[in-house]
């Protein structure tokens, strides 16, 4: 009667045991078979990785700011603007005139005066004396010069005129965020790019991998990782007036889970990072526990990009961006090779799923358990009948 007992106290165990095994997430066939169901069909997808997965990959779509901005590089031009400050400065040939000092005068031998630096106003014109209201904005120095000289004749002794800018605010763009000197930073006929404008504010205070640039052109506003333009020479397109560029320092991470040494959220050392440069951030696979054959990274990805290489995806059919779970077999010594290849983006989740081994080992830790206390159970009841 005994024995019965304890036979069946301890198939209960094993039964309860199985239904309560811990996990720390699901195993790989769990993330496979669901996909098996027709309902789950239409939760993510499943993708092995494979060349044709990387050849896709490498088409991803990127904010670009040379092709956002239709290739057009802006720049600057010589002409005076609304807002900017001028001096003009006049020289005549001879004693006498309007600007030069009466001959025998304390002053004599001065030919010339200096018109007090003054803003272009919202009309575009600055005041000079005896050749009344000048236009300026939108024209050359050169020009504006020609019209004052032109006013003068016939007033002045052969007047000569020097215009200057003094206080460019027209032809600037505007820098914030994460540099040492924000403001305005006044662009040259030349054309400067992202980059001299960056050096001209004193440089970023944040690592260039963790920093992206906004530009905002108009109504337009792209953003891209600042490496970016540190590594591509045709994103480092020339600024046009009126631009604000923004630097903001955003690190980037991917969260690793599962049977991996390390179960947090980690940064990236450098603008990108490979599977498995990953991996090796995560701690790697813990030997007691990791199943090789299941690597999972998650990830939502652009419709276009899961139509390469998976074109009967039904997800992908909706358009959008579609959850796929891609899969990696390290077993397989040829799969080390395309984990070499296979980027990590900005909040990736990596799992690593345990091993059935281990989930058996767990359950049989459990098994051992629930045995000792029924034994210790029966020992003790024993005891009591021998007593009675």
């Amino acid at each position: 009667m005994m024995k019965r007992s304890y036979a069946a106290l301890t198939a209960a165990i094993f039964l309860t045991s199985c239904a309560t095994l811990p996990s720390s997430g699901p195993s790989a066939s769990d993330i496979v078979d669901r996909t098996e169901d027709s309902a789950a069909l239409d939760r993510y997808e499943v993708v092995d990785v494979s060349d044709r997965v990387l050849a896709a990959l490498r088409s991803r779509p990127n904010e670009k700011l040379a092709g956002s901005f239709g290739g057009a590089r802006g720049g600057t031009s010589d002409a005076i603007g609304v807002g900017d400050f001028v001096t003009v400065t006049i020289w005549e040939a001879g004693n006498g005139g309007l600007f030069s000092a009466p001959v025998g005068s304390v002053t004599s031998g001065n030919k010339s005066v200096t018109i007090p630096e003054q803003p272009v106003t919202r009309a575009g014109t600055i005041s000079i004396p005896y050749a009344g209201t000048v236009t300026a904005a939108g024209r050359t120095p050169e020009q504006v010069k020609s019209s004052i000289e032109q006013a003068l004749s016939g007033k002045a002794i052969e007047p000569q005129v020097l215009v200057s800018v003094t206080r460019p605010l027209f032809n600037t763009a505007t820098v914030t965020g994460e540099v040492t000197r924000g403001g305005r930073v006044p662009l040259s006929a030349r054309g400067d790019t992202i980059l001299d404008v960056i050096a001209s504010a004193g440089g970023i205070s944040a690592p260039v991998h963790e920093t992206f640039v906004q530009l905002q052109r108009g109504r337009q506003t792209i953003r891209v990782p600042l490496q970016q333009v540190v590594d591509n020479p045709q994103e480092n397109i020339t600024l046009s007036a009126g631009d604000t560029l923004t630097l903001t320092r955003d690190p980037q991470t991917f969260t690793a889970f599962g049977a991996t040494g390390r179960n947090a959220e980690i940064p990236f050392s450098a603008k990108g990072i490979a599977l498995n440069e990953a991996i090796a951030k995560a701690g790697g696979l813990l030997d007691n526990r990791a199943d090789p054959s299941g690597v999972f990274l998650f990830r939502s990805e652009p419709a276009e990009v899961v139509r390469l290489y998976a074109p009967q995806s039904r997800l992908a059919a909706r358009g959008g961006h579609v959850p796929v779970v891609y899969r990696l077999d390290l077993q397989d010594p040829k799969n080390l090779f395309l984990a070499q290849s296979f980027p990590v983006f900005d909040k990736d989740m990596l799992y690593v799923s345990a091993a059935p081994a281990n989930e058996l080992a767990k359950f049989l830790g459990i098994v051992n358990l629930a045995v000792g206390t029924v034994r210790s159970g029966a020992g003790t009841y024993t005891n009591l009948s021998d007593v009675e």
